[in-house]
């Protein structure tokens, strides 16, 4: 007997129209949404901190070569050598106090999970990654890229309290905020 209602005679009962794309599609969509953010909140300090110990490491080798040594003559090219490699010194001591502000930020953010682009978010934005927390170069996590956004830079004031699906204006474009987590 036919019901009339997703059934034919001598076959199954229909089901839901979701193919197999539809499934993948939403498992992907949970899976991406599924972050770690405690491997990121790991993997942000230790990139740091790398990247503070090589500042340091040139920092100390640019200072040792503006070092002259006062007992022996000092000729013009060395006072000018010397010089720029004080300079150089100078600029290097500013990045490391960049990259110890930046650990001490990082120590203070709350990773955890956020509804709204906020300090501590991870953010799906025109089909990249990105971190709420400090400028960062871009660094691979569980293989996935991100790059660190600073809630100072100009596009945090776009994003800014945003919510998945929201459509935000920067620099003229509309961009959407493809998922927050």
């Amino acid at each position: 007997m036919n019901s009339g209602v997703g059934e034919r005679r001598g076959n199954p009962p229909r089901r839901s129209q979701t193919s197999l794309l539809d499934i993948c599609t939403i498992e992907t969509k949970e899976v991406m949404l599924n972050w770690n953010k405690e491997d990121i909140r790991d993997t942000m300090p230790a990139l740091q901190t790398s990247a503070l110990h090589s500042a340091r490491d040139n920092y100390l080798n640019y200072l040792s070569t503006a070092r002259l040594d006062a007992t022996e003559p000092i000729e013009n090219d060395e006072q000018a050598q010397a010089e720029v490699a004080a300079d150089f010194a100078e600029a290097l001591d500013d990045t490391l106090h960049d990259y110890a502000d930046k650990l001490d930020k990082l120590k203070m953010i709350d990773f955890g999970p956020k509804s709204t682009v906020d300090e501590g978010a991870v953010v799906k934005l025109s089909g990249r990654y990105y971190v709420i927390a400090v400028s960062t170069s871009k660094f691979t996590c569980h293989g996935r890229e991100l790059m660190g956004i600073s809630t100072m830079a100009p596009i945090f004031d776009a994003i800014g309290g945003a919510q998945a699906g929201d459509t935000v204006q920067f620099n003229g474009r509309g961009l959407t905020v493809e998922e927050v987590a």
